[in-house]
């Protein structure tokens, strides 16, 4: 049994001082995918990997003392944290940009926004949920290569699946998500 899912167990059963034992231990694995993540951002982007690491794990431990059923489900619950930070950020940016969903006027003609990462993030997610309802563990999968920037041997240890089904979950996602983009993609 390894460290990590020693002190997972103790957190499970109300120990107060394991929580403080697991950041040491995960955090280089977080921060790594954090700044993989954050790297393929755009430059103007203002979050950096460390903070967007010290945000979701407040989100994880920051409120009592969480629940996690292994190095999987903690690791779901990391990208799932990020995968808010970022989601949120973007609704706020977009807020902003598209001034409450309001042209911005330029020379006296109206102009409209092109879309850009944020929009892509944010269809992303949206059709994200969707799969979630039809393939939980697809969704999952998605979460830890798109949000945490896992590679696919990873995510599938991650997941407790063998890379050959993650790769094939991993074909599959993509191409649901594509259609569900596209088809939801405004004229």
């Amino acid at each position: 049994m390894s460290d990590l899912t020693r002190i997972l167990k103790r957190i499970d059963r109300g120990d107060p001082k394991a929580a403080d034992e697991l950041l040491p231990l995960v955090y280089g694995e977080l921060r790594k995918l954090a700044a993989h993540k954050m790297s393929k951002e755009e430059p103007t982007q203002t979050l950096q990997a460390t903070a967007l690491v010290h945000e979701a794990w407040m989100r994880l431990v920051g409120k009592g003392n969480p629940k996690f059923h292994g190095r999987a489900h903690f690791f779901a619950a990391a990208a799932e944290a990020m995968r808010r930070i970022l989601i949120d950020r973007a609704r706020r940016k977009r807020t902003l940009r598209h001034g409450g969903d309001k042209g911005v006027e330029v020379h006296g003609i109206l102009a409209i926004n092109a879309p850009d990462k944020d929009d892509q993030l944010l269809a992303v997610n949206d059709a994200l949920d969707k799969l979630a309802v039809h393939n939980k563990v697809e969704a999952e999968l998605v979460k830890l290569r798109y949000f945490v920037g896992m590679t696919l041997e990873e995510a599938a240890e991650a997941l407790d699946i063998s890379a050959r089904t993650a790769d094939n979950y991993w074909s599959h996602a993509r191409a649901w998500l594509y259609k569900e983009i596209e088809r939801n993609k405004k004229p």
